[in-house]
Protein backbone atom coordinates (compact mmCIF):
# COMPACT_ATOMS: atom_id res chain seq x y z
CA UNK A 1 0.00 0.00 0.00
CA UNK A 2 1.09 3.38 -1.33
CA UNK A 3 -0.38 5.78 1.71
CA UNK A 4 0.70 6.11 4.95
CA UNK A 5 -1.58 4.69 7.85
CA UNK A 6 0.43 6.57 11.16
CA UNK A 7 -0.05 9.69 9.08
CA UNK A 8 -4.04 8.97 8.46
CA UNK A 9 -4.61 8.21 12.29
CA UNK A 10 -2.39 11.58 13.06
CA UNK A 11 -4.62 13.71 10.73
CA UNK A 12 -7.94 12.31 11.91
CA UNK A 13 -6.95 12.76 15.45
CA UNK A 14 -5.92 16.06 14.80
CA UNK A 15 -8.87 17.01 12.72
CA UNK A 16 -11.72 14.88 14.80
CA UNK A 17 -10.68 17.24 18.06
CA UNK A 18 -11.65 20.31 16.30
CA UNK A 19 -15.22 21.20 16.77
CA UNK A 20 -17.15 21.79 13.87
CA UNK A 21 -20.64 22.17 14.07
CA UNK A 22 -22.62 24.22 11.12
CA UNK A 23 -22.25 27.66 10.57
CA UNK A 24 -19.39 27.00 13.40
CA UNK A 25 -16.82 26.13 11.39
CA UNK A 26 -13.70 28.77 11.82
CA UNK A 27 -11.14 26.82 13.55
CA UNK A 28 -11.84 24.04 11.28
CA UNK A 29 -11.35 26.33 8.38
CA UNK A 30 -8.31 28.20 9.61
CA UNK A 31 -7.00 24.73 9.73
CA UNK A 32 -7.76 23.67 6.18
CA UNK A 33 -6.33 26.51 4.79
CA UNK A 34 -3.02 26.61 6.20
CA UNK A 35 -2.86 22.45 5.49
CA UNK A 36 -4.11 22.80 2.30
CA UNK A 37 -2.02 25.81 1.65
CA UNK A 38 1.43 23.46 2.91
CA UNK A 39 0.26 20.66 0.22
CA UNK A 40 1.04 23.40 -2.55
CA UNK A 41 -2.41 24.38 -3.01
CA UNK A 42 -3.69 27.94 -3.94
CA UNK A 43 -6.97 28.61 -0.98
CA UNK A 44 -9.68 31.24 -1.11
CA UNK A 45 -12.82 31.47 0.63
CA UNK A 46 -16.36 32.76 -0.47
CA UNK A 47 -18.87 35.05 1.33
CA UNK A 48 -21.14 31.34 1.94
CA UNK A 49 -20.75 32.15 5.89
CA UNK A 50 -21.92 35.91 5.21
CA UNK A 51 -25.37 34.21 3.24
CA UNK A 52 -26.38 31.76 5.57
CA UNK A 53 -25.27 33.63 8.88
CA UNK A 54 -22.09 31.33 9.96
CA UNK A 55 -18.84 31.78 10.55
CA UNK A 56 -16.72 31.05 7.31
CA UNK A 57 -17.37 30.38 3.77
CA UNK A 58 -16.36 27.42 1.68
CA UNK A 59 -12.70 26.68 1.10
CA UNK A 60 -11.94 26.55 -2.50
CA UNK A 61 -8.31 25.23 -3.13
CA UNK A 62 -6.71 24.79 -6.32
CA UNK A 63 -3.74 22.84 -6.93
CA UNK A 64 -1.96 22.72 -10.31
CA UNK A 65 -1.52 19.46 -12.30
CA UNK A 66 1.68 17.66 -12.76
CA UNK A 67 1.11 16.62 -16.25
CA UNK A 68 -1.56 17.27 -18.89
CA UNK A 69 -5.71 16.52 -17.94
CA UNK A 70 -9.08 17.66 -18.06
CA UNK A 71 -9.53 19.25 -14.36
CA UNK A 72 -11.25 16.86 -11.94
CA UNK A 73 -13.14 18.37 -8.80
CA UNK A 74 -12.87 16.49 -5.44
CA UNK A 75 -15.63 17.47 -2.76
CA UNK A 76 -16.34 17.10 1.27
CA UNK A 77 -17.57 19.00 3.72
CA UNK A 78 -15.97 20.09 6.91
CA UNK A 79 -18.99 20.67 8.83
CA UNK A 80 -20.49 18.18 11.59
CA UNK A 81 -23.49 17.22 13.28
CA UNK A 82 -23.97 18.33 17.05
CA UNK A 83 -23.39 17.15 20.03
CA UNK A 84 -19.67 17.90 18.59
CA UNK A 85 -18.18 20.16 21.21
CA UNK A 86 -15.09 18.54 23.19
CA UNK A 87 -14.72 15.49 21.07
CA UNK A 88 -11.75 13.18 21.63
CA UNK A 89 -11.32 10.71 19.38
CA UNK A 90 -9.78 7.22 20.91
CA UNK A 91 -8.34 4.79 18.60
CA UNK A 92 -8.91 1.07 19.98
CA UNK A 93 -7.81 -2.08 17.82
CA UNK A 94 -7.91 0.03 14.50
CA UNK A 95 -11.17 1.68 14.93
CA UNK A 96 -11.51 5.51 15.91
CA UNK A 97 -14.21 6.66 18.43
CA UNK A 98 -16.03 9.12 20.35
CA UNK A 99 -14.64 8.29 23.95
CA UNK A 100 -17.69 10.88 25.51
CA UNK A 101 -21.04 11.63 24.49
CA UNK A 102 -20.35 13.49 21.00
CA UNK A 103 -20.47 12.32 17.56
CA UNK A 104 -16.61 11.72 16.29
CA UNK A 105 -16.99 13.79 13.14
CA UNK A 106 -16.09 11.06 10.60
CA UNK A 107 -18.79 12.83 8.24
CA UNK A 108 -17.08 14.23 6.39
CA UNK A 109 -13.77 14.33 8.14
CA UNK A 110 -12.83 10.64 7.05
CA UNK A 111 -12.95 11.87 3.73
CA UNK A 112 -10.92 15.00 4.08
CA UNK A 113 -8.03 13.19 5.51
CA UNK A 114 -8.33 10.61 2.92
CA UNK A 115 -8.18 13.43 0.36
CA UNK A 116 -5.10 14.87 2.23
CA UNK A 117 -3.46 11.30 2.70
CA UNK A 118 -3.66 10.96 -1.09
CA UNK A 119 -2.32 14.24 -2.22
CA UNK A 120 0.22 13.61 0.02
CA UNK A 121 0.97 10.47 -1.65
CA UNK A 122 1.28 11.70 -5.14
CA UNK A 123 3.09 14.36 -4.10
CA UNK A 124 6.05 12.06 -2.40
CA UNK A 125 5.87 9.52 -5.14
CA UNK A 126 5.83 11.82 -8.25
CA UNK A 127 2.37 10.03 -9.23
CA UNK A 128 1.50 12.62 -11.79
CA UNK A 129 -1.91 14.17 -11.96
CA UNK A 130 -4.41 16.65 -13.81
CA UNK A 131 -5.37 19.69 -12.48
CA UNK A 132 -7.53 19.73 -8.87
CA UNK A 133 -10.02 21.87 -7.76
CA UNK A 134 -10.91 20.95 -4.36
CA UNK A 135 -14.31 22.17 -2.67
CA UNK A 136 -14.62 22.29 1.25
CA UNK A 137 -17.76 23.32 1.57
CA UNK A 138 -19.87 24.87 4.93
CA UNK A 139 -22.99 24.07 6.25
CA UNK A 140 -23.88 20.84 4.15
CA UNK A 141 -25.67 19.15 7.23
CA UNK A 142 -28.00 21.69 7.29
CA UNK A 143 -29.65 21.35 4.24
CA UNK A 144 -26.37 21.74 1.72
CA UNK A 145 -26.31 25.47 2.73
CA UNK A 146 -23.02 25.84 1.43
CA UNK A 147 -22.91 24.26 -1.55
CA UNK A 148 -26.12 26.31 -2.75
CA UNK A 149 -24.48 28.84 -1.84
CA UNK A 150 -21.26 28.30 -4.05
CA UNK A 151 -20.12 29.97 -7.29
CA UNK A 152 -19.83 26.75 -9.69
CA UNK A 153 -19.05 29.36 -12.46
CA UNK A 154 -15.02 29.54 -10.68
CA UNK A 155 -15.09 25.67 -11.65
CA UNK A 156 -13.78 24.92 -14.60
CA UNK A 157 -13.92 20.79 -13.83
CA UNK A 158 -17.17 18.47 -15.47
CA UNK A 159 -16.37 15.71 -13.89
CA UNK A 160 -16.27 15.19 -9.94
CA UNK A 161 -16.24 12.79 -6.68
CA UNK A 162 -17.58 13.46 -3.39
CA UNK A 163 -16.36 11.89 -0.60
CA UNK A 164 -19.48 11.76 1.54
CA UNK A 165 -21.32 8.02 2.04
CA UNK A 166 -20.18 4.82 4.20
CA UNK A 167 -18.73 2.12 3.05
CA UNK A 168 -15.33 1.27 1.16
CA UNK A 169 -15.37 0.42 -2.51
CA UNK A 170 -19.41 1.97 -2.86
CA UNK A 171 -20.12 4.12 -4.95
CA UNK A 172 -23.18 6.37 -5.41
CA UNK A 173 -24.30 7.40 -9.08
CA UNK A 174 -28.27 8.22 -8.20
CA UNK A 175 -29.48 10.35 -5.53
CA UNK A 176 -33.23 11.47 -4.78
CA UNK A 177 -34.73 14.97 -5.13
CA UNK A 178 -36.52 16.30 -2.48
CA UNK A 179 -39.76 19.06 -1.83
CA UNK A 180 -39.79 20.22 1.82
CA UNK A 181 -43.18 21.45 3.09
CA UNK A 182 -44.14 23.80 5.31
CA UNK A 183 -47.99 23.75 5.95
CA UNK A 184 -49.87 26.11 8.56
CA UNK A 185 -53.79 25.33 9.37
CA UNK A 186 -55.43 28.15 11.43
CA UNK A 187 -58.69 26.65 12.90
CA UNK A 188 -60.94 28.38 15.43
CA UNK A 189 -60.07 29.35 19.34
CA UNK A 190 -62.54 28.41 21.89
CA UNK A 191 -62.97 27.04 25.31
CA UNK A 192 -62.51 23.53 25.49
CA UNK A 193 -64.80 22.84 28.44
CA UNK A 194 -67.30 25.82 28.37
CA UNK A 195 -67.97 26.20 24.32
CA UNK A 196 -66.17 23.20 21.97
CA UNK A 197 -68.85 23.50 19.57
CA UNK A 198 -67.78 26.92 18.88
CA UNK A 199 -64.10 25.89 17.73
CA UNK A 200 -61.95 24.28 14.86
CA UNK A 201 -59.65 22.49 16.40
CA UNK A 202 -56.42 22.72 14.11
CA UNK A 203 -54.95 19.86 15.71
CA UNK A 204 -57.95 17.63 14.63
CA UNK A 205 -57.37 18.56 11.12
CA UNK A 206 -53.80 17.93 11.40
CA UNK A 207 -54.05 14.51 12.69
CA UNK A 208 -56.77 14.09 10.10
CA UNK A 209 -54.74 15.03 7.60
CA UNK A 210 -51.34 13.20 8.71
CA UNK A 211 -53.42 9.90 8.75
CA UNK A 212 -54.76 10.32 5.28
CA UNK A 213 -51.50 11.18 3.79
CA UNK A 214 -49.21 8.62 2.09
CA UNK A 215 -46.16 8.26 4.55
CA UNK A 216 -42.77 6.48 4.82
CA UNK A 217 -41.67 4.12 1.59
CA UNK A 218 -44.28 4.74 -0.92
CA UNK A 219 -42.21 2.37 -3.50
CA UNK A 220 -38.91 1.65 -4.41
CA UNK A 221 -37.95 5.28 -5.81
CA UNK A 222 -40.32 7.57 -3.14
CA UNK A 223 -40.44 8.51 0.56
CA UNK A 224 -42.63 10.73 2.47
CA UNK A 225 -42.23 11.75 5.78
CA UNK A 226 -44.09 14.32 8.17
CA UNK A 227 -40.92 15.14 10.65
CA UNK A 228 -42.16 18.28 13.03
CA UNK A 229 -45.42 19.24 14.09
CA UNK A 230 -46.36 22.22 16.85
CA UNK A 231 -49.70 24.09 17.71
CA UNK A 232 -51.93 24.72 20.73
CA UNK A 233 -51.05 27.03 23.88
CA UNK A 234 -53.07 25.63 26.60
CA UNK A 235 -55.00 21.95 27.41
CA UNK A 236 -58.36 23.91 27.96
CA UNK A 237 -58.45 25.79 24.80
CA UNK A 238 -59.33 24.51 21.32
CA UNK A 239 -56.32 25.16 19.14
CA UNK A 240 -56.78 27.63 16.51
CA UNK A 241 -53.28 27.02 14.91
CA UNK A 242 -51.03 24.34 13.98
CA UNK A 243 -47.50 24.43 11.72
CA UNK A 244 -45.78 21.08 10.47
CA UNK A 245 -42.97 20.55 8.65
CA UNK A 246 -42.18 17.67 6.05
CA UNK A 247 -40.65 16.19 3.04
CA UNK A 248 -40.95 14.05 -0.24
CA UNK A 249 -38.04 12.41 -1.64
CA UNK A 250 -37.90 10.40 -5.28
CA UNK A 251 -35.53 9.37 -7.73
CA UNK A 252 -38.00 10.44 -10.46
CA UNK A 253 -39.43 14.13 -11.04
CA UNK A 254 -43.36 12.97 -11.63
CA UNK A 255 -43.15 10.76 -8.49
CA UNK A 256 -41.94 13.53 -6.52
CA UNK A 257 -44.54 15.88 -8.02
CA UNK A 258 -47.03 13.24 -7.53
CA UNK A 259 -46.38 12.77 -3.62
CA UNK A 260 -45.84 16.43 -3.06
CA UNK A 261 -49.35 16.63 -4.67
CA UNK A 262 -51.19 13.64 -2.53
CA UNK A 263 -49.65 15.22 0.90
CA UNK A 264 -51.22 18.58 0.16
CA UNK A 265 -54.74 17.32 -0.89
CA UNK A 266 -54.61 15.02 2.24
CA UNK A 267 -54.61 18.34 4.44
CA UNK A 268 -57.29 20.07 2.03
CA UNK A 269 -59.48 16.89 2.38
CA UNK A 270 -59.16 17.27 6.05
CA UNK A 271 -60.06 21.26 6.18
CA UNK A 272 -63.13 20.00 4.17
CA UNK A 273 -64.09 17.17 6.15
CA UNK A 274 -63.66 19.19 9.53
CA UNK A 275 -65.53 22.05 8.37
CA UNK A 276 -68.90 23.03 9.99
CA UNK A 277 -71.20 25.57 10.82
CA UNK A 278 -70.54 27.92 13.78
CA UNK A 279 -72.91 30.51 15.08
CA UNK A 280 -74.59 30.18 11.54
CA UNK A 281 -71.15 30.74 9.83
CA UNK A 282 -69.65 27.65 7.95
CA UNK A 283 -66.25 27.35 8.97
CA UNK A 284 -63.57 25.85 7.21
CA UNK A 285 -59.42 25.81 8.30
CA UNK A 286 -57.25 28.43 6.55
CA UNK A 287 -54.58 26.36 5.33
CA UNK A 288 -51.31 27.67 3.79
CA UNK A 289 -48.77 25.69 2.42
CA UNK A 290 -45.15 26.47 1.66
CA UNK A 291 -43.14 24.15 -0.94
CA UNK A 292 -39.81 24.38 -2.44
CA UNK A 293 -37.32 22.03 -3.92
CA UNK A 294 -35.08 21.50 -1.38
CA UNK A 295 -32.37 19.67 -3.54
CA UNK A 296 -32.43 18.10 -7.17
CA UNK A 297 -32.56 14.94 -8.52
CA UNK A 298 -28.93 13.52 -9.08
CA UNK A 299 -28.91 10.49 -11.98
CA UNK A 300 -25.28 9.77 -13.28
CA UNK A 301 -25.23 7.36 -15.92
CA UNK A 302 -23.51 3.94 -15.20
CA UNK A 303 -21.87 4.21 -18.34
CA UNK A 304 -20.01 8.09 -17.77
CA UNK A 305 -16.75 8.44 -17.88
CA UNK A 306 -15.90 9.20 -13.85
CA UNK A 307 -17.55 5.71 -13.40
CA UNK A 308 -15.44 3.75 -15.62
CA UNK A 309 -12.40 5.96 -14.01
CA UNK A 310 -13.02 4.94 -10.82
CA UNK A 311 -14.06 1.36 -11.36
CA UNK A 312 -11.27 0.89 -13.66
CA UNK A 313 -8.68 2.06 -10.50
CA UNK A 314 -10.26 0.00 -8.10
CA UNK A 315 -9.58 -2.94 -10.46
CA UNK A 316 -5.57 -1.77 -10.91
CA UNK A 317 -6.05 -2.26 -7.43
CA UNK A 318 -7.55 -6.12 -7.50
CA UNK A 319 -11.12 -4.91 -6.44
CA UNK A 320 -14.47 -3.97 -7.47
CA UNK A 321 -16.64 -1.17 -6.87
CA UNK A 322 -20.06 -1.66 -5.89
CA UNK A 323 -22.29 1.20 -8.01
CA UNK A 324 -25.26 2.16 -6.68
CA UNK A 325 -28.36 4.63 -4.68
CA UNK A 326 -28.42 6.60 -2.02
CA UNK A 327 -31.74 8.04 -0.39
CA UNK A 328 -30.71 11.43 0.81
CA UNK A 329 -28.51 14.22 -1.16
CA UNK A 330 -25.52 15.57 -0.88
CA UNK A 331 -23.15 18.50 -2.47
CA UNK A 332 -22.99 15.93 -5.31
CA UNK A 333 -26.74 16.60 -6.03
CA UNK A 334 -25.79 20.83 -6.32
CA UNK A 335 -23.02 20.06 -8.71
CA UNK A 336 -24.24 17.53 -11.07
CA UNK A 337 -27.08 20.12 -11.11
CA UNK A 338 -24.59 22.81 -12.31
CA UNK A 339 -23.34 20.68 -15.20
CA UNK A 340 -20.38 18.88 -13.39
CA UNK A 341 -20.79 15.30 -13.45
CA UNK A 342 -20.32 14.06 -9.99
CA UNK A 343 -20.90 10.90 -8.08
CA UNK A 344 -20.21 9.70 -4.27
CA UNK A 345 -17.32 7.86 -2.80
CA UNK A 346 -17.73 6.06 0.34
CA UNK A 347 -15.19 6.74 3.17
CA UNK A 348 -15.87 3.98 5.68
CA UNK A 349 -18.01 6.18 8.50
CA UNK A 350 -20.24 4.52 9.90
CA UNK A 351 -23.17 5.04 12.39
CA UNK A 352 -22.88 8.80 11.63
CA UNK A 353 -25.20 11.39 13.24
CA UNK A 354 -24.74 8.83 16.69
CA UNK A 355 -22.93 9.51 19.43
CA UNK A 356 -21.36 5.32 18.45
CA UNK A 357 -19.99 7.00 15.15
CA UNK A 358 -16.99 5.19 14.22
CA UNK A 359 -14.43 4.81 11.29
CA UNK A 360 -11.64 1.98 10.56
CA UNK A 361 -8.06 3.19 9.44
CA UNK A 362 -7.75 0.58 7.50
CA UNK A 363 -11.16 1.59 5.31
CA UNK A 364 -9.52 5.58 5.64
CA UNK A 365 -6.48 3.93 4.19
CA UNK A 366 -8.00 2.00 1.34
CA UNK A 367 -10.01 5.02 0.24
CA UNK A 368 -7.07 6.99 0.22
CA UNK A 369 -5.40 4.47 -2.24
CA UNK A 370 -8.29 4.22 -4.63
CA UNK A 371 -8.10 7.76 -4.90
CA UNK A 372 -4.49 7.41 -5.54
CA UNK A 373 -5.55 5.36 -8.39
CA UNK A 374 -8.36 7.53 -9.77
CA UNK A 375 -5.60 10.67 -9.77
CA UNK A 376 -2.84 8.55 -11.53
CA UNK A 377 -5.35 7.62 -14.40
CA UNK A 378 -7.59 10.84 -14.51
Amino acid sequence: MRVNQQAIIEEFARQAAIASPSKREGAMAAYLTERFRRLGGEVSMDDAGERVGGEVGNLLVRLPGTRAGEPLLLSVHMDTVSPCEGVEPVLVDGVFRSAGETVLGADDKAGIVELIEALETVRRLGIGHPPLEIVITVCEEIGLAGAKHFDVSRLTARRGYAFDTNGVDRLIHRAPGSNRLRITIDGREAHAGIAPEKGLSAIEVAARAIAAMPLGRIDEETTANIGTIEGGIARNIVPRTVRMEGEARSHSSRRLEEQTRAMLEAVERAADATSRQIDGERVRARIEADVWLDYPIMHVPVEAEVIRLAAGAAAGLGRSLEVGTAGGGSDANIFNQAGIETVILGTGMERVHTVDEQVRVADMAAVAELLVEILARA
